[in-house]
């Protein structure tokens, strides 16, 4: 079961258990009060009925007959009402409580409470007071009844009061998530609302986890969009600039017009290329390419890239060596692989000089469950602080020529990223670099 519901269940134990507590301590109360106007003296059916007897036998019998009662009644349970004279003593001697007395005298006097205390008077015309101190015998009686409303009362109270603790502690984090729901929509995209909420452990902080992957998210994507909009910009501005320079050319000087028209035709070339890859990783870092996956040969599509690579590398004077350990089956969009490996081939053999040739591997990590492409050429290589640069859109490394525009290996990586895979660029030993592909196995 939930977190959160258990924290209700224990809630509403809590509200039970507050109600009973409350009941207890009004029923100790009642009674307490109830019990309070008679504290000096005991009044109950038994000291009554004692009182009776003891009052008929001094009426009928004289002093002696009742001391003879009282001491006789004694021997089989201790009797605790008192037979108090004029003189304030008992007449078997026991110890008179002067609070007591005070009261019984009070009381007989009054002649309201008959039950209490009696004032009798004996055959010979002694007066004796008889009463029943408290504490001389265990009381026993039944808890007093409470009054239903006052039970509803305590009920209600009590669960008013623990539901209004528990809607402060659900109703606190989703404030926090209002609030950061109104910062993201007001475009605060590095608002956060997993530290508002604290050490809370239940969905709700769950849900706020989970908001604040998504802020980070929106805000990665949102912070790439404007970086790659910011470059495309910068990147245009080179092959227009040469586009208008061909056309004004080809203005000021009819006879270089076949010149200007072939220019401007690469220059349209490389901006469609461009834009082109462009498209390309905007959908991939928006998540919007929506091609089915399938489920293919990754040796297959290795061996068509190295086919192709091979063909345009041997017309510049290099070559592409493959080793590849068998089928290797995965699961993904084919044609977005294809590129990826291909822009990583293609971008070897550009870097390789004359006479040297791109080694491409391939085999399976059975304890990883995983195919790794490995490319390696003999190239320059790439600066340590800029490996992990290569992989940024518009970014050339030092020393890198400036016919391509930088997006090939990040199209690469947002590809390999989109299948679950990993691609890390490392300076191979000797000269060169190589680009491991791993890519989890169907």
């Amino acid at each position: 079961m939930s977190r959160l519901f258990w924290k209700i269940f224990l809630a509403f134990w809590l509200a039970l258990a507050a109600a009973a507590a409350a009941t207890g301590t009004a029923v100790w109360l009642h009674r307490y009060a109830r019990e309070a106007g008679e504290r000096d003296l005991l009044a109950g059916p038994p000291q009554a009925f004692s009182t009776a007897l003891a009052a008929a036998t001094l009426h009928h019998g004289g002093v002696d007959a009742l001391r003879a009662w009282i001491a006789e009644a004694s021997h089989a349970r201790p009797l605790a009402m008192l037979a108090v004279d004029d003189a304030g003593r008992d007449l078997l001697g026991r110890p008179v409580p002067a609070a007591s007395l005070a009261r019984a005298k009070a009381l007989a006097a009054q002649g309201t409470e008959p039950r209490a205390a009696r004032l009798v008077t004996a055959a010979g015309g002694e007066r004796i007071l008889l009463f029943t101190p408290p504490g001389a015998e265990p009381r026993r009686r039944a808890p007093p009844p409470v009054s239903p409303w006052l039970q509803i009362a305590i009920g209600t109270v009590a669960s008013l009061a623990v539901s209004a603790v528990l809607a402060w502690y659900l109703v606190r984090p989703i404030r926090s998530l209002r609030w950061a729901f109104d910062g993201v929509a007001r475009g605060r995209l590095d608002t956060r609302v997993r530290p508002l909420i604290g050490k809370r452990r239940d969905e709700i902080a769950d849900l706020g986890s989970d908001f604040d992957r998504m802020a980070q998210q929106l805000q990665a994507l949102v912070s790439a969009q404007r970086r790659l909009l910011h470059d495309v910009s910068h990147e245009l501005r080179s092959p227009l600039a040469r586009l208008h320079a061909a056309i004004g050319l080809a203005r000021q000087d009819p006879r270089n017009l076949e010149h200007s028209l072939g220019r401007i035709e690469r220059e349209a070339t490389r901006l469609d290329e461009m834009v082109g890859q462009v498209l390309t990783l905007a959908r991939l870092e928006s998540g919007a390419d929506d091609s089915a996956h399938e489920r293919f040969d990754l040796g297959e599509m290795v061996g068509e890239v190295v086919e192709d690579a091979r063909f345009e590398a041997r017309a510049a004077g290099k070559d592409v060596h493959l080793q590849s350990a068998g089928p290797a089956p995965v699961s993904g969009r084919p044609e977005l692989l294809h590129r990826a490996i291909e822009n990583v081939v293609r971008n070897a053999v550009r870097f390789s000089p004359e006479g040297a040739a791109v080694e491409v591997t391939l085999h399976l990590d059975p304890a990883a469950a995983c195919a790794l492409v490995s490319v390696t050429d003999r190239g320059p290589g790439v600066a340590t602080d800029e490996l992990e640069r290569i992989f940024e859109p518009f970014y050339r490394a030092d020393g890198n020529d400036s016919k391509s525009f930088g997006l090939g290996l990040a199209i690469a990586e947002r590809a390999v990223n989109a299948h679950g895979g990993v691609i890390r660029a490392e300076n191979a030993p000797g000269a060169g670099l190589r680009v491991v592909i791993s890519l989890p196995l169907a």
